[in-house]
């Protein structure tokens, strides 16, 4: 699998514009991922904050993994406008029986694919070397285009992560 997205992301958004991922609990079909990609076409075509336009782009990442980005130089989003944004992903939820919501389920890169891993079971997934410090982590809290190209998917060991479980020797440097 081919973890690179970056070429993928507009070139003339800001640094600082935001970024919301949304992961789903399971990979999309192609079918599937053919179909979440032109809704988010026409949602961010569409996304409007008091009426003003969203410098908006969505993407499906890895077939599991939802983007919106908003380049608020031109337009700020309003709590208003990030309401509609989350109506629009739950309705995805609801249309293809996906959680997108679930916080408690990691996703990691092993194995040359994408594994979920409920937070409760990160230490035993340590301990028992399924995953160490340097295992890919897909840290979806990143909050601008800045994070989303620098700190999105990271070793356990440079992740919020790594202040949370105690990591085995040789992983944590």
């Amino acid at each position: 699998m081919n973890l690179e997205y970056k070429h993928l992301l507009p070139d003339n958004f800001s640094d600082n514009s935001r970024v919301w991922i949304y992961q789903s609990s399971r990979l999309f079909s192609l079918s599937e991922a053919l179909e979440i990609e032109a809704l988010l076409n026409k949602f961010t075509a569409e996304w409007r904050s008091h009426g003003a336009d969203v410098e908006a782009y969505g993407n499906l990442f890895f077939g599991q993994f939802v983007l919106l980005m908003a380049d608020e130089t031109k337009a700020g989003v309003s709590g208003c406008s990030t309401d509609s944004s989350v109506r629009f992903i739950k309705s995805l939820g609801e249309q293809f029986k996906v959680d997108f919501f679930n916080r408690t389920h990691l996703a990691f890169y092993i194995k040359n694919k994408i594994q979920l891993l409920p937070l409760s079971q990160l230490s035993y997934a340590l301990q028992n070397h399924f995953i160490d410090g340097n295992t890919l982590y897909f840290n979806n809290l990143v909050q601008t285009r800045n994070e989303l190209e620098n700190a999105w998917i990271v070793p356990i060991k440079d992740s919020w992560l790594a202040r949370k479980v105690t990591l085995p020797a040789g992983s944590s440097h």
